[in-house]
């Protein structure tokens, strides 16, 4: 039995095919019984459009490409419930790669975006190859989520304040009693701002000459090694900020293994609020960088350019939080302890 088509609907309904597609396509100025004849008609049959018929009709294929930084890092797959939510309540689908794939197979997938024609494309995290993103723009409605970087003419960022989320992660450490206080250091432009945060807050409260960075890599074995070495410092630290919630977990493991306790001995705090903070048996105080709120403003710009692509971009930045959890405490020679 063959599939419904809308010469069917049409039929069933009592109306024209062209009165049928401007109900599908939520036009105004059909009157009400016809639409509800039409609705009930494709309920009946059980119509399904033609997805590339319509995308032919309106010149559109109702897609977003989405290029992650890379798939294994949490926020970015937390970022996209909002950023999802928000296209498909438009009437949008989205077509997903991960970057991390793409550098290892050599290809440009903002390239084989624009070849399938997708209708605006959201770059998630920092990607490899700025210049790519560029070509892409210049032919496709663009924004850039979940990080600062690169800055191109039109396309609109969305991200994280990081500057005041390391802020708060540092200054809730000094507050409770912490001088000695290490920072695993990420890369890109956000690694960058939330270590610039971390070194100007220790100097807004005299703690230049105690502050240490040690470069990570956002991944948990990075924040392994990285804590490695300062724990091997003849002055270890009695608190570590980390980029991201995976490289505290890496500095959770590291801390265990040479027989500290956290947070009795080494207080941790990461950044994000993934779920993997969240999980019991991790339990990590953490900077929530509003991964929800982030997808979804970041869809909405996209929609807004697709409107009016020629407007200037903008920079629109959520405001983060700290969620105090188990992994910080005062430090064990502190009076408060």
């Amino acid at each position: 039995m063959s599939a419904p088509t809308i010469r069917d609907v049409a039929a069933r309904a009592g109306v024209s095919k062209s009165l049928v597609s401007l109900v599908l396509r939520g036009a105004e100025g059909v009157r009400p019984e016809k639409r509800a004849a039409v609705l009930a008609a494709v309920e009946e049959l059980g119509y399904r459009p033609n997805a590339a018929a319509r995308s032919l009709s309106e010149r559109r294929t109702r897609t977003v490409g989405v290029l992650l930084n890379d798939l294994r890092n949490p926020w970015f797959v937390e970022l996209l419930d909002g950023l999802n939510a928000r296209l498909y309540d438009s009437g949008l689908h989205t077509l997903l790669a991960d970057s991390h794939l793409n550098r290892r197979l050599g290809e440009d997938l903002t390239r084989t975006f624009t070849e399938l024609r997708v209708d605006g494309l959201i770059a998630v995290g920092t990607l490899q190859d700025p210049e790519a993103l560029r070509t892409a723009a210049g032919r496709v409605p663009t924004v850039v989520a979940g990080t600062r970087e690169p800055v191109l003419p039109g396309v609109d960022i969305v991200a994280g304040d990081d500057e005041h989320g390391a802020r708060l992660a540092t200054e809730h450490l000094i507050g409770l009693g912490h001088r000695h206080i290490a920072h695993i250091a990420g890369q890109g432009a956000v690694g960058e701002l939330r270590r610039r945060s971390f070194e100007a807050t220790m100097r807004e409260h005299g703690l230049a000459g105690t502050t240490v960075v040690e470069q990570g890599d956002l991944t948990e074995e990075g924040g392994y090694w990285a804590t490695v070495r300062l724990l091997s410092r003849p002055r270890r630290p009695t608190a570590v900020f980390a980029v991201n919630d995976m490289a505290c977990v890496g500095a959770l493991s590291a801390a265990e293994e040479s027989g500290l306790r956290v947070p009795r001995d080494l207080s941790l705090i990461g950044y994000d609020n993934t779920y993997l903070s969240r999980l019991r048996h991790l339990w990590l105080t953490t900077v929530d960088n509003a991964s929800h709120d982030v997808g979804r403003r970041a869809a909405q710009r996209l929609l807004e350019r697709i409107d009016v692509p020629d407007r200037p971009g903008e920079v629109d930045l959520t405001v983060p939080f700290l969620e105090v959890r188990g992994t910080t405490a005062p430090p064990a020679s502190s009076p408060e302890a």
